[in-house]
């Protein structure tokens, strides 16, 4: 009996429902903080992805707004952060300085529908082919990237920022282990804040980073011609946001799912993913996808579970820079780069690096984990970095088990009969050098190959015994195979003598 895999079973929530949350005021109050302390992060992040992307800030702190609202009720993973993210800025990109912000919600849109449709289509349970050393790098890639990105807050700066760095840090760090019941990063940005305007000095701010609206996002209505010559210009854009947002967005749940030790939907991740962007062009915003700095401050920082952090963060963002958009002008980047630094930290995953687990890892592991680091870190595009490793680690598979196939010689009671045995796997590169296993000169007129320790997994094979029966023939000697398994003998029935040539 053939089992159809599933998603993980109910109650994918860390032990924490919705209901419960809004019942246990301790936890409805880490749920509110979180989504205060992940909404002031997200709005540098969306104004500076804005920017990459080439479009008005409005634009990516809109679609920070939308994402993260959609998805907290549309998503499958709990507590999971969505918004305007750099992976999708460096997609669209081109798209903006050709075309406009017309063309880019188009794309958007259909982005959000190709999405959906690989959601249903049951592309979520691909995540299963993923190798753990692709997830290390992944997340490894991550944290260096993150880290990377606040080095720009850092250059060319006031001295003064440097040591408002620092403390932040510190508070961080240090203020969990007095009390937990305000989440050290809120506490962070607000005395740093405090400190710059009571100071009275002038250092890098949010309000630096480029205009905040002050009015609430409206539907937009892309003006573009809506025939097949504007398809083919969005399509390729399109296709790049879905695959893209769903790479991120899924191995960023498979991830949250670690750090919570639980398990949630990756099914209805990726269409709501997709719903999420359709919401999110249809205002006008720029697309997205999950964040993973954000999710962490969200999930390991400030210990959020439910869906109740993630809309509020939306929510937050909202209010901030529309109502309260004069006080978020004012928060230091310092603060900020404190906040993300650590995030970072909490990120890469330090274990992966220590020499002893180098030492006791295959060196095919390592190879795979740091191929998917580079790549990711060098192009800033996970769709690459993991593919990639995913690619490396198959061909390292494909190498080793290439030797795992055995051909040995038998004894055999009748001078007239040659005996082998073939034990293994037999594939594409396991069974490429059976053909050379055989004494075709020196056996006599009838051959026996054992087949019961092994199993015919593909054509390459069939055609490999068909070289062997073909090679055999030439010189007048029957070749017979015996032994194989039931789908082994399907297999070899339906394709020997089909393939051309013995090829």
């Amino acid at each position: 009996m053939v089992r159809r895999a599933v998603d993980p079973p109910a109650r994918p929530h860390g032990g924490v429902t919705v209901r419960e949350a809004l019942r246990d005021p301790r936890r409805l109050r880490v749920e509110v903080l979180a989504g205060l302390v992940v909404a002031v992060a997200l709005i540098p992040e969306a104004i500076a992805f804005s920017i990459i992307a080439g479009v008005d800030p409005r634009v990516g702190l809109f679609a920070s707004f939308t994402m993260a609202v959609s998805i907290a009720f549309l998503g499958g993973r709990p507590a999971m952060i969505s918004a305007a993210t750099g992976a999708v800025a460096l997609v669209i990109a081109p798209l903006v300085r050709s075309h406009g912000l017309d063309h880019l919600v188009v794309a958007v849109v259909l982005g959000g529908v190709l999405q959906v449709v690989l959601g249903l289509l049951g592309v979520a349970r691909l995540m299963r082919f993923l190798p753990r050393s692709v997830m290390v790098g992944f997340v490894n890639a991550l944290a260096i990237l993150i880290f990377t990105s606040q080095l720009q807050y850092l250059v060319d700066v006031p001295w003064v920022v440097y040591p408002m760095v620092a403390v932040g840090i510190a508070v961080i760090v240090l203020l969990p282990r007095l009390t937990s019941a305000v989440p050290s990063p809120l506490v962070a940005i607000a005395a740093l804040t405090g400190f710059v305007v009571a100071a009275g000095i002038a250092v890098p701010d949010v309000g630096d980073e480029g205009a905040l609206p002050d009015t609430l996002p409206t539907l937009f209505l892309p003006d573009v011609p809506w025939t097949l010559e504007t398809l083919q210009v969005v399509a390729p854009y399109a296709l790049a946001i879905a695959v893209v947002g769903l790479l991120e967005s899924l191995m960023t749940a498979k991830l949250v799912d670690d750090v919570t030790d639980s398990g949630s939907s990756k099914t209805r991740e990726a269409w709501g993913q997709g719903g999420a962007n359709i919401v999110t062009g249809l205002f006008g915003g720029m697309g997205g996808c999950a964040m993973i700095g954000q999710t962490m401050i969200n999930v390991k920082v400030s210990g959020a579970r439910t869906r109740i952090s993630t809309f509020l963060a939306g929510v937050f963002v909202l209010l901030l820079v529309v109502v309260l958009g004069d006080v978020v002008a004012i928060i230091p980047m310092a603060a900020l780069v404190a906040v993300m630094v650590m995030v970072a930290v909490g990120t890469f995953d330090w274990h992966s690096v220590r020499p002893a687990t180098l030492r006791r890892m295959p060196r095919s592991e390592t190879l795979v984990m740091v191929a998917t680091v580079a790549v990711t870190v060098a192009t800033h595009n996970l769709a690459y970095g993991v593919g990639v490793g995913v690619l490396v680690a198959m061909t390292l598979f494909a190498r080793r088990v290439a030797h795992l196939a055995e051909v040995d010689r038998l004894p055999s009671d009748d001078d007239g009969v040659a005996r082998y045995a073939v034990r293994g796997q037999l594939f594409f590169a396991s069974s490429n050098d059976l053909v050379h296993q055989f004494d075709y000169a020196g056996d006599p007129a009838r051959v026996v190959v054992d087949l019961s320790g092994a199993q015919v997994w593909d054509a390459s094979t069939v055609a490999t015994m068909d070289a062997v029966e073909s090679r055999y023939a030439a010189r007048g000697t029957h070749v017979t195979f015996e032994g194989l398994d039931a789908q082994s003998a399907a297999r070899h029935r339906r394709l020997a003598g089909h393939l051309g040539g013995g090829h």
